[in-house]
């Protein structure tokens, strides 16, 4: 209990230091996206999109990251989604970072759409001007990032329907275990 405990005082302190509560509108962290190299053609070749401006994420052993974000469609906003994580490892510190999930087409977004969420074992993510390659075990999600922009470009493809860019915002985290990423949808109300 004390760890967890532990976790959120650090989120907090992350939030507070990095000025993660006066983070961006989904607007704000769309353009630096569009902006990106790496990330800014999926935005004509994907059918949707969900995007977090903030997520952070805290851990001493213990871990957990949150974050809030809203979903689109052929560019209208359909839904909100809620992003959980728990880890247990080799870890220490925090840091918040934006992300961007791309659906290649509807199927995508009705997969992600239908209820609980959670990257497969093959899912990827690209930090903008590096690749980060993750890979699942029974213990959870294995990252490393390599700062070789050739291969960040190369890695750019939908996996399984999907995509995820990431940009940094501030704080500093030595991860060697995490949990995957889960995600919770609600359908926007019909106006």
């Amino acid at each position: 209990m004390n760890k967890l405990v532990s976790v959120a005082v650090v989120a907090a302190m992350i939030g507070g230091s990095v000025g993660l509560a006066n983070a961006g509108h989904d607007s704000d962290t769309t353009a630096l996206f569009h902006r990106s190299n790496q990330s800014s053609e999926f935005f004509t070749k994907s059918y949707g999109y969900a995007v977090f401006p903030t997520i952070v994420k805290g851990g001493a052993g213990i871990g957990a990251a949150h974050g809030t974000g809203n979903v689109y469609a052929q560019g209208h906003r359909v839904g909100h989604v809620t992003m959980n994580q728990v880890s247990v490892g080799a870890q220490l510190g925090g840091e918040g970072y934006s992300e961007i999930i791309f659906f290649r087409d509807k199927q995508a977004l009705d997969d992600f759409t239908s209820g609980n969420f959670e990257f497969s074992a093959d899912a990827g993510a690209i930090a903008i001007t590096a690749a980060a390659d993750v890979s699942v075990g029974t213990s959870g999600l294995d990252t490393s990032a390599s700062a070789n922009k050739k291969k960040a470009d190369t890695a750019s493809a939908f996996n399984h329907g999907v995509a995820v860019f990431t940009i940094a915002k501030g704080g500093l985290m030595y991860n060697v275990t995490v949990a995957g990423q889960k995600f919770s949808y609600t359908a926007r109300a019909a106006v």
